[in-house]
């Protein structure tokens, strides 16, 4: 039984058991890598993707949940790779090995969206559980309020 996904504006169909993790349908059956495995049990964020706008972990969200919804991975946040968080990420220099930024984005691009002006508690209460194993978090914070300002600006 093949059922559609809109997975960064493409309708894409699957027949794969709906009980799969989504991160492996991504990275395995679409071939959208930059969502990486973490833990498994949905508790690092490194699996962070967005559902309809909202933030899940994809290594503990099965392929049914995301039937008929629209899937954005940081492939599809922004075209060029230009989105407000992805520069603000190179303006302060996030980024140490990597491994987490694309869900630390993803779930920072959440965040904006439901609040696109936070207070430093609210970025930090916002950014609770998504682990940078190289402890770059006053800098994420610093990109998050950036990007909010800058977005707020334009």
């Amino acid at each position: 039984m093949s059922k559609k996904i809109i997975i960064n504006g493409k309708e894409v169909s699957t027949d794969v058991d709906g009980n799969m993790p989504l991160l492996w349908y991504l990275r395995d059956e679409v071939d959208y890598t930059g969502t990486k495995f973490g833990c498994g049990m949905g508790l690092c964020g490194a699996c962070t993707v967005h559902i309809d706008g909202k933030a899940v972990r994809s290594c503990i969200t099965p392929v049914n949940q995301a039937l008929g919804k629209k899937v954005t991975t940081i492939e599809g946040l922004s075209e060029n790779g230009d989105h407000p968080l992805q520069k603000a990420w190179v303006e302060h220099k996030v980024p140490q090995c990597g491994y987490c930024q694309a869900g630390q984005i993803m779930n920072a691009a959440s965040l904006l969206a439901e609040n696109p002006n936070p207070s430093a508690d609210q970025i930090e209460q916002g950014m609770q559980g998504n682990i940078c194993r190289c402890g770059t978090y006053n800098r994420i914070k610093k990109a998050i309020a950036s990007a909010a300002e800058k977005m707020q600006e334009a």
